[in-house]
């Protein structure tokens, strides 16, 4: 029998999430639902991730976004 974590988000790397939100979502309305610089100012997938590695506030509440809108995705 495997043993399968419970947690949502094994597996899945930081980049694999920031790209599904901002093709779901657009720098735009990520900006306005998680309000930090590297989603409204000049915003790439590189900046952000480069931001997100180093805040750990700012990180956990992109993978509680990622989290709570994994039904949207499917």
């Amino acid at each position: 029998m495997e043993n399968k974590s419970k947690d949502p988000l094994h597996g899945i790397t930081l980049q694999k999430i920031v790209e599904t939100l901002v093709d779901y979502y657009g720098f735009d309305t990520l900006g306005e639902l998680i309000p930090i610089k590297c989603f409204f100012s000049n915003p790439s997938i590189k900046s952000s991730l480069t931001f997100l590695r180093k805040t750990d506030w700012a990180r956990k509440k992109v993978e509680e976004l990622y989290v709570n809108s994994i039904p949207k995705f499917k």
